[in-house]
């Protein structure tokens, strides 16, 4: 059984620890005044597929923190808006790059055809999401190990989740009820469980980060995992996506959380200059 899930990064976007970076990632850029090749933000609220960056061979830089306090609420703004401040250094700070990778030549790449790339969903785990993406969706089509060895993960999702739906726009929401099958460090699942992704564009506003301030769409994820005759486990998780930058934060919970709004994030990133 996978620990990480997706944020909506390509997104990827909730779980105990993800996802998502596992998503729509800026390329090289050093300040927020710049503006992705190809695309200039028209601030229109609406973020379609064409103003994200989701391909492979990309990359950014983001700042991860572990186990820390912190508001997922922000405060108020004019227009029903808020404005939340992720610029604070916190004590387990790492910096990391984050990239999207190519599949040709991965061992998995046979296993997921008309996938698009794969990206490291965790930090201090090496589990990879396989995410696909199409004119409407983000999707996460499975969860793998970077080695085909005797401990080797190859989850599949099967249908695949909806990371990001297009276009984002606030009030938007989907769900995904997928059944996951395949192989978990190197032990093959009994059948399959079920994994309900409930996601909804719930709020709009500004995101300070230590890159700059970003206008933003945040992306409400719940997903409830039942394995077995186990009691569901609950994770939430907040994905923040701009235009041209696509995901440029995400905030994730611990197992159990039962707040809406959590004050405790298993890990939190933040893009970073």
């Amino acid at each position: 059984m996978r620990e990480e899930t997706p944020n909506g990064e390509g997104g990827v976007t909730p779980g105990d620890g993800d996802a998502g970076a596992d998503g729509a990632l800026a390329s090289d850029a050093s300040t927020a005044d710049v503006v992705v090749p190809g695309c200039t933000p028209n601030k229109d609220g609406v973020i379609v597929r064409e103003e994200v960056p989701i391909a492979a061979g990309l990359h950014a830089k983001f700042r991860v923190a572990k186990d820390e306090d912190i508001s997922t609420a922000g405060t108020p703004a004019a227009g029903g808006k808020r404005v939340w401040d992720f610029t604070g250094a916190l004590a387990s700070d790492v910096n990391v790059l984050v990239e999207t990778l190519p599949l040709t030549g991965k061992w998995y790449a046979g296993k997921f055809p008309g996938a698009s790339y794969a990206t490291k969903l965790q930090e201090g785990s090496n589990l990879l999401g396989v995410f696909e993406t199409s004119p409407g969706a983000l999707l996460l089509r499975g969860v793998v190990s970077p080695d085909d060895d005797l401990y080797k993960t190859e989850l599949t999702n099967t249908p695949a989740v909806q990371a990001l739906k297009f276009p984002v726009q606030l009030g938007a929401e989907w769900t995904t009820t997928t059944d996951v099958s395949g192989v978990a460090q190197g032990v093959t699942l009994f059948g399959t469980y079920r994994e309900v992704y409930e996601s909804k564009v719930d709020a709009a506003g500004q995101l300070k980060t230590p890159l700059g301030t970003f206008d933003v769409l945040r992306v409400r994820t719940k997903l409830v995992r039942t394995v077995g005759i186990l009691a569901p486990v609950t994770i939430r998780s907040f994905a923040f996506v701009t235009e041209c930058y696509g995901t440029i934060a995400t905030v994730t919970s611990a197992q159990g959380e039962a707040n809406e709004e959590f004050t405790r994030a298993a890990e939190m990133r933040r893009i970073a200059p």
